[in-house]
């Protein structure tokens, strides 16, 4: 348009407009989502914003051209901000991404060493971009390390990784912040789930606590706990999504004749205010349950600015789908998020999925 038009090119070039154009945009939430045709294909990134009435397309590949090794096998970790993370199965190191000033980086190793794809949790993991330096973010995750829980956290305006091991925090100690805490899944058992609260705030002074929230032996029973979708998942019927201090459970019903599944209900819970158990928050009502069969399916789950936002891929005889479902936690209000048809993901390997808000842009 600004090679059509001198007005658009005046309009969109004047610092108001870009000033209000990341206004509004600070406010979207995107999902992104990766795909391969093979293994050592240059894989494509695909973006979608709650805002739009379509899919773009992302020209992540030409971005990575010349800063990875040819074939390098990628997986989409995370985004947030103008960032997205990757992992490369390749070289077992992590690659980060600006969107906006199209730079790439290779993350220094970190303290445990080379971590393939299948070392990461997405729940044990948060990207935090700086609010006062659009071009740096933090990287955290927890591993348990002799036995311990311990926080690892990147800088990127330092290019190094520093260490916390956590401290177990009594029930009367703690007290819930959902505004500055972050939360990072370490395990999810029968009875009970071990949980990192990070003061986000005041993360340098404070050494980060471990909850240990558990479910009451009636949910116990009717909610055998998991996280992930494998055989005995599919045997279970159960699949849990963990994000921030939520998860979300679903029941799934086996479709007669047939080895396929459906949903059954979908439940919000969340971490009391005590840290010291679940509780039920809300459950979806049926007219934004998908009642489409799938043979797989998998997730990702995202709390901002009072509204949890879950991801779900479903696969189906080959045919991938993508249901997006938004709670918000004030008005106590299910939607569902219209998704065009995801074209792009057929034929396609999944390489990685994630919500994603804070977008800047620059014209």
């Amino acid at each position: 348009m600004k090679l059509l038009n001198k007005f658009v090119l005046t309009t969109i070039s004047d610092q108001s407009f870009i000033r209000q154009l990341n206004d509004g945009s600070q406010r979207d939430t995107w999902i992104f989502v990766y795909t391969r045709r093979w293994r050592r294909d240059n894989g494509v990134l695909h973006g979608f914003s709650d805002r739009s009435v379509r899919w773009f397309k992302i020209p992540v590949a030409e971005m990575l051209t010349g800063e990875i090794f040819p074939g390098e096998d990628l997986y989409l970790l995370t985004a947030s901000g103008n960032f997205l993370l990757f992992a490369s199965n390749t070289h077992s190191g992590i690659i980060a991404v600006d969107l906006v000033d199209k730079s790439v980086r290779r993350i220094s190793s970190c303290p445990l060493g080379p971590r393939g794809t299948s070392s990461w949790r997405r729940s044990g993991m948060k990207l935090v971009p700086d609010p006062y330096d659009p071009g740096h973010f933090r990287f955290m995750f927890i591993e348990m390390v002799n036995n311990r829980p311990v926080l690892f956290t990147y800088h990127s305006n330092s290019n190094t990784w520093h260490t916390k091991e956590a401290e177990n925090q009594s029930n009367l100690a703690f007290k819930k912040n959902s505004s500055s805490d972050v939360f990072l899944s370490l395990s999810n058992r029968p009875h009970e789930s071990i949980v990192m609260c990070v003061d986000d705030e005041s993360m340098i002074n404070r050494f980060p606590a471990i909850l240990r929230p558990r479910i009451n032996q009636d949910a116990i029973r009717e909610c055998p706990s998991s996280v992930g979708f494998s055989r005995n998942d599919l045997e279970s019927q159960l699949l849990h999504i963990h994000g921030d201090e939520y998860k979300v459970v679903i029941r799934l019903d086996t479709i007669e004749l047939s080895k396929m599944k459906k949903m059954k209900s979908l439940e919000v819970w969340e971490i009391s205010a005590n840290g010291e158990k679940w509780e039920l928050m809300s459950r979806a009502p049926s007219e934004v349950i998908s009642n489409k069969p799938c043979g797989v399916m998998m997730g990702c789950l995202e709390r901002r600015l009072g509204v949890i936002r879950v991801a779900l891929m479903t696969n189906h005889e080959g045919l991938w789908n993508i249901i997006w479902l938004d709670y918000d936690k004030v008005r106590d209000k299910w939607e569902w998020v219209p998704l065009p048809h995801c074209r792009f993901l057929q034929g396609s390997n999944m390489a990685g999925i994630s919500f994603s808000s804070g977008l800047t842009f620059s014209l």
